[in-house]
């Protein structure tokens, strides 16, 4: 259903590695699942080829520096209240990492009218 006109939503950015995991999996699976059971409007899984963190460590997927632990975005947009619920569980799940929130303004949120095809998870 498209929205009419920009909406003021937030965007909960997460930050961690590839290999973090939660309960068995991997934690960015583990985070856009829990999004998507509470209903929150979007979330997507963002892989970068090089960043660094706290501890100034560079992880990079070039092939002279293989690295094991990439970095990872999770992006969730929701409205305010939707996203302050989950930050506790986004609290208890994430061990490492940074977890950003900021407003931002939505232009356009559409939907073609086609039905979600049959999950697919790993």
């Amino acid at each position: 259903m498209p929205l009419e006109g920009p909406h003021e939503v937030e965007l909960l950015r997460i930050f961690i590695g590839e290999g973090d995991r939660c309960d068995g999996r991997p934690l960015y699976e583990a985070l856009v699942l829990e999004a998507r059971r509470r209903g929150l409007a979007g979330a997507t899984v963002l892989k970068g080829a090089m960043g660094f963190g706290k501890n100034s460590r560079l992880h990079t997927a070039s092939i002279l520096r293989l690295s094991a632990d990439l970095p990872v975005v999770v992006e969730i947009v929701d409205r305010s209240e939707r996203i302050e619920a989950f930050l506790p569980e986004v609290n208890r799940m994430v061990a490492d990492g940074l977890v950003t929130v900021e407003k931002v303004r939505v232009l356009a949120y559409r939907d073609r009218g086609t039905t979600p095809a049959e999950d697919h998870v790993p």
